[in-house]
């Protein structure tokens, strides 16, 4: 089922593809398999609508409760496939407290199909407790994290391609003492207008990881990081601009955005959980922002997260998601993410609720009109709205360019873009 800000269309369903088959073959062999794949739970299913629970543990906190909300971004290439992109920035959008794998511009270098941005980890206790915890992203590098944490080194010479990297993707925070009591002494730096203090505005305890030069105070364990894992959701532009979407996940996707900008007009329409396939028509550009908020926090509580969350995420991503271009923003099932993204929490909590929602970037006839059209006539301001997606869609229009004057000049444009990823930072 598909709802608009304009109330047209209406999906259809369509076969499985082979991707989704295989999937389903590995969903019977995980069973099958006495040991989790990549640290996953074996059981059957899971409701999207409730929290994940740990399997069983000697070591149990009844008295935790454990939240967590993220993003997975990736870009659709023309067939349909999530493209491997480099971003124009690596982590500059960050504090500068905040610790980095190598250094901060390393990010910027490693192309995936998958970046995961700003995870967050809530603790809610009554009491004063200790815990552990690690995650490990499959196919992937942890990037950047706050507070310090444990994060195997990376050889540039092994690691710079995800796939056959040696380095174990992981992240451990081996002692994190979460404190109901403590006055919320956070960290700031000079750019006091940054997205990450967003994730703050909640009721979360403050926690605290000793270090040798201190004690490091955060409401919540932020990270980030990139994989060459495929995202769940495919999506390919038709001739009349429809979105053809597929689910390549045995389990459904809970609910799905199709939103749109072009100026000061934006549009947006909104599916039901998918199963399989839809075929998605335009948005009408005749929405509000304030209407898709509310849809979209309506969708993140039904997942789980409590209200002060929902809020604190829409807050930390609206002058992101909800910028000039096409995306697909959708609800990643639970055990997609326990699969590629598997977290242990020593002693285990009461409670775990993970929600992830994906962004699907789309490259429209009008993206790449649009970018040209910026490039020729130095248009700063409207290449700043496409910011890190540059790259990727650059790369998108010479594959489709009509003559060879077209690919020198986007060829041009993509040397001004590989310029700024691969500039020398400054001393």
């Amino acid at each position: 089922m598909i709802g608009s800000s304009s109330g047209r269309g209406a999906a259809l369903l369509r076969p499985r593809s082979a991707q989704s088959l295989a999937l389903l073959c590995l969903a019977a062999l995980k069973v099958l398999c006495s040991a989790p794949l990549d640290g996953a739970s074996t059981e059957l299913r899971v409701s999207n609508s409730e929290s994940s629970s740990f399997p069983p543990s000697t070591d149990h906190e009844p008295q935790l409760t454990v939240h967590e909300w993220g993003t997975f971004t990736s870009i659709a290439a023309p067939d349909g496939t999530a493209r491997t992109w480099l971003p124009l920035t690596g982590s500059t959008d960050l504090p500068n407290f905040v610790e980095h794998l190598a250094n901060s511009d390393f990010k910027g270098g490693l192309r995936g199909a998958i970046r995961m941005e700003t995870p967050v980890l809530y603790f809610y206790s009554q009491r004063e407790t200790t815990v552990s915890v690690q995650a490990t992203f499959a196919k992937g590098l942890i990037t950047e994290w706050y507070p310090h944490a444990a994060v195997p080194a990376v050889d540039p010479r092994r690691d710079f391609a995800l796939a056959p990297k040696q380095t174990e993707g992981s992240i451990r925070w081996p002692q994190v003492a979460i404190e109901p009591n403590a006055n919320p002494n956070f960290p700031l730096d000079s750019l006091r207008e940054n997205r990450y203090y967003a994730a703050r505005q909640t009721s979360a305890n403050p926690i605290s990881i000793d270090t040798p030069s201190g004690p490091q105070r955060e409401r919540f364990l932020f990270y980030r990081g990139v994989s060459a894992v495929l995202p769940p959701l495919t999506a390919v532009l038709l001739s009349d601009n429809s979105a053809r979407l597929q689910n390549h996940f045995f389990d459904a996707i809970p609910g799905a955005i199709l939103f749109e900008r072009r100026g000061s007009k934006l549009g947006y329409r909104v599916l039901g959980p998918l199963v399989e396939d839809a075929t998605v028509p335009p948005p009408d550009l005749d929405g509000s922002l304030d209407s898709l908020f509310s849809t979209l926090e309506g969708l993140l509580l039904s997942q789980g997260l409590f209200p002060d969350e929902a809020r604190a995420m829409l807050e930390t991503w609206k002058d992101s998601w909800f910028d000039e271009g096409c995306r697909i923003l959708y609800v990643i099932p639970h055990r997609f993410v326990d699969s590629v993204l598997p977290l242990s929490i020593s002693p285990s909590p009461a409670q775990l609720t993970r929600v992830f929602v994906g962004r699907l970037e789309l490259i429209t006839p009008a993206t790449q009109l649009a970018v040209e059209a910026a490039f020729a006539s130095n248009d700063s301001v409207t290449l700043a709205r496409y910011g890190r997606f540059l790259e990727p869609i650059l790369t998108t229009m010479l594959a489709s360019a009509p003559d060879q004057a077209a690919r020198d000049r986007l060829h041009f444009y993509l040397s001004r873009v590989y310029s700024v990823i691969y500039a020398k930072p400054p001393n």
